[in-house]
């Protein structure tokens, strides 16, 4: 039975139910030695509790879709076949237009939002280059299918959850989907084709989408194998003008790290309270060492590039959660990289989906001008950089970015 499935959380909520008929049907109907009624009815208390807790941690991970999985749950889940030492370039000398193309099978996938506005196409790719074997998940633009764009190649955006995180989050509790195809019907924004893999690929750890020679080669499972799967089956647009990376969270700090280390494969990141440091997150494989924390530490391969990457980047964030982040890297970024940082009052709420759901759309008008798309005004509703007043804003508006830093500490 399926973690995040129907039946199982109805056969929860059976539980539940029984749970509590059950001591008001039997406590005073045990038999027995004194012993034996208070054991029958401690476990009927017990049974009570798990069943409650099970039901509540079920809601909250089909809610925030943290767990794809019983073996994600359990740590029990590897995806990872092989970890070659891939060197620098992260494909281990591979000449990676002489492969041959990837062709794959898709499915239409299951679960919160994957059948929404078209739907979202579902396979297992064997990464050549990395070693990792996972799910890919692929959502089409609604013109994608139209007669007049038959010959037109779409942009790409990568989109990563954060740590523990589903790869259909993005489709699901962010309704990505939802909010975007209605503005890229109407030409307000690029139609982009949106790619979601997964990035929980050992049990318990986040790999930090690096590469680390015996244990994982996250990073170029992302940013080598999942493109060239993606623009081998779909008419996608080349790397990297046509590719971007989006994420929250250990998603954010991900996409930013990738746009920055990779500028040959993506040409901006969008990131939602992310981080520079991997050893943020104490399970962080990328935060082990000196080495390692530096090696992926945006801060740092920004500061110390002899080269600046020509990539854009859009960094939201709050106090504490982000902000801070963000403007260390548009303190050390220099032309042509490019920093958008955006500010999020705290009356926005936490470190939480219903944080960053509401930034998807300002996130994509700004993807939308910085990869050459239509040009929708700054002045928009949901438009970036930041609005000049919070007055009167509901908090899916203050987490969008549509608050100044000024007119949120007035607020509480």
């Amino acid at each position: 039975m399926s973690l995040t499935g129907t039946p199982f959380l109805y056969t929860l909520i059976a539980l539940c139910v029984a749970a509590v008929a059950l001591p008001l049907v039997l406590w005073s109907r045990v038999r027995g030695p004194g012993i034996v009624r208070a054991a029958a009815r401690l476990l009927m208390v017990l049974f009570a509790q798990g069943t409650a807790v099970a039901l509540v941690f079920t809601m909250v991970n089909n809610s925030n879709q943290l767990y794809d999985s019983w073996g994600d749950l359990l740590g029990t889940s590897d995806h990872v076949q092989e970890a070659a030492d891939l060197g620098a370039s992260g494909t281990g000398g591979i000449a990676l237009e002489k492969l041959p193309k990837v062709k794959q099978t898709f499915r239409q996938g299951k679960g919160p939002g994957m059948r929404a506005e078209g739907g979202v196409l579902v396979t297992h790719l064997k990464g050549r280059v990395s070693g990792v074997h996972a799910e890919v998940n692929v959502w089409l633009p609604p013109q994608y299918h139209e007669p007049a764009y038959r010959n037109h190649r779409f942009p790409v955006v990568e989109v990563l959850p954060g740590y523990p995180g589903s790869s259909k989050a993005w489709y699901g509790t962010m309704d990505a989907p939802e909010q975007l195809a209605p503005l890229m019907r109407s030409g307000q924004i690029e139609p982009f084709i949106i790619v979601s893999p997964r990035t929980t690929l050992l049990p318990g750890k986040d790999t930090g989408c690096a590469n680390i020679p015996g244990k994982v080669n996250a990073d170029s499972w992302i940013s080598i194998d999942v493109p060239k799967m993606v623009m081998d089956n779909f008419r996608a647009q080349a790397a990297p003008d046509g590719w971007a990376v989006a994420g929250y969270s250990a998603g954010a700090h991900c996409a930013a790290k990738l746009a920055v280390a990779h500028p040959d494969r993506y040409r901006a990141a969008v990131s939602m309270s992310g981080y520079n440091d991997p050893a943020a997150v104490p399970q962080s494989l990328a935060g082990k060492s000196p080495a390692l924390r530096a090696a992926n530490n945006p801060y740092v391969l920004l500061k110390e590039a002899r080269v600046p990457p020509r990539v854009a980047l859009y960094l939201s964030g709050q106090p504490k959660d982000g902000y801070e982040a963000a403007l260390a890297l548009q303190r050390v970024a220099k032309a042509p990289t490019t920093v958008d940082v955006v500010f999020i009052p705290s009356s926005a709420g936490g470190h939480t989906m219903a944080l960053w759901k509401p930034q998807v759309v300002p996130a994509f008008r700004w993807l939308t001008e910085v990869m050459g798309g239509p040009q929708p005004a700054r002045t928009a509703p949901g438009a970036t950089p930041l609005a000049p007043s919070t007055a009167g804003s509901k908090r899916a508006e203050l987490a969008s970015g549509t608050a100044s830093r000024e007119d949120a500490a007035r607020r509480p």
